[in-house]
């Protein structure tokens, strides 16, 4: 029974003993790991290191930040910039050098149209000048001759209508060969050609070609379509709900397909006002500038600033992404350590919002803190970063 007593007292020791022990290692876990949490958060930097990474820290303000309606759309040009080449009288194709897509600027030549017909429209329109000479002499003559009563009235006001009726006629071959495309001074000058040049209307590019050498073209022929290239748009799709939202003047950012990354800007300048079988209206956007890249129909993702707001808002560089979150560093203030100047500076854990400009809006994770009175890392925050990523694991490897 005493031996009994003496192995109960044992066990119960070495019980005793193991439970504390266990306490002080959690004791001492917990420590390690409030020690490591805290150096996760919060990032030293020397003065060499600090003037290394080029760090630049700013105050933050308040900056007019918009927020944004996410909508999609399409480029596209408004009828009147949609122009198709033709020619107003039939000729053969003497010569054309252009294909879907060739981009054309304003007077350059497009294609050559010959037809016989057009010397002899030439030479009508000089033979009527020469004639209009003589009629008018006859006409100022005859008038002469009536005032003093020596000829007949039939016969002035014959010479009268000679010459206005010729006068008639030469002003409309004039009209026509402008129409063709000729040069009437240089008709005058004795220039007769059968072939005419066609030149290009507007900058833009070649939508499609629908002819080639040596065919004949009739008068309602379309020879080729044109895009103006400096009235392209955004056509935007709004649904009903959103529709109370824009308004004409508000700014559209937009981004193709395979580039979604660049942003181009453009502006509302008219809310459609039928709405359609699916509850959505267009909206339409002028580019603020030319893009030659842009092309009509191309899809695009847009977003149209629909008010704006007064945000704190950083540089977009003042944003660093780890682990899914968004941080940036706060400046902590700098102290003295074994005759070194050190910087510190704290991780905070931020949300973002609108970015407009390069600045982006941003609210702290951590409601307790005033973004009033802190300054923030504007420019070296992922050397921040990837040092607090090093210590993290510095801290991990002193606990093994």
């Amino acid at each position: 029974m005493k031996n009994t007593s003496k192995y109960i007292r044992k066990i119960s020791l070495a019980l005793l003993l193991g439970l504390t022990l266990n306490s002080c290692g959690s004791k001492k876990e917990e420590t390690k790991e409030e020690h490591q949490e805290e150096i996760e958060n919060t990032v030293e930097l020397s003065q060499a290191q600090f003037d290394q990474a080029k760090i630049k820290i700013e105050k933050l303000e308040k900056r007019i930040i918009g927020s944004e309606l996410r909508v999609n759309g399409v480029i596209d040009v408004p009828p009147q910039s949609k122009i198709s080449i033709n020619m107003p009288y039939g000729g053969f194709v003497k010569y054309i050098d252009m294909l879907a897509g060739t981009r054309v600027k304003k007077g350059q030549l497009l294609v050559v149209i010959e037809n016989p017909e057009f010397i002899r429209f030439q030479q009508e329109y000089l033979e009527g000048i020469a004639n209009q000479e003589f009629l008018k002499a006859e006409f100022d003559r005859q008038k002469e001759l009536y005032v003093e009563k020596v000829a007949s009235g039939k016969v002035f006001q014959q010479a009268k209508s000679d010459f206005l009726a010729n006068e008639a006629r030469i002003k409309s071959m004039e009209e026509r060969l402008r129409l063709i495309g000729f040069s009437i001074a240089k008709i005058k000058e004795g220039h007769i050609s059968a072939s005419v040049n066609m030149y290009s209307p507007v900058t833009g590019a070649v939508r499609e070609v629908y002819t080639n050498v040596g065919k004949y073209i009739n008068p309602q022929d379309v020879i080729m379509d044109i895009t103006n290239s400096q009235d392209l748009h955004v056509e935007l799709t709004v649904y009903e709900n959103d529709i109370p939202r824009v308004k004409e003047g508000q700014l559209i950012r937009f981004a193709l397909a395979n580039t979604p990354d660049q942003w181009r800007e453009a502006k509302v300048f008219l809310v459609g006002s039928g709405v359609r079988e699916d509850r959505s209206v267009t909206v339409h956007g002028h580019l603020k500038k030319v893009h030659e890249d842009l092309k009509p129909g191309m899809y695009v993702a847009a977003k149209i600033e629909t008010d704006s707001n007064e945000v704190w808002a950083v540089p977009e560089s003042s944003i660093v992404r780890f682990a899914g979150r968004h941080y940036a560093f706060a400046y902590s203030g700098e102290k003295s350590e074994n005759s070194q100047r050190m910087h510190n500076f704290e991780m905070l854990e931020v949300t973002k919002g609108y970015t407009e400009n390069g600045y982006t809006q941003i609210a702290l994770v951590d409601t307790s803190k005033d973004l009033s009175t802190i300054q923030l890392a504007t420019e070296g925050a992922f050397t921040l970063l990837a040092k607090a990523k090093n210590t993290e694991e510095e801290g991990e490897g002193h606990g093994h």
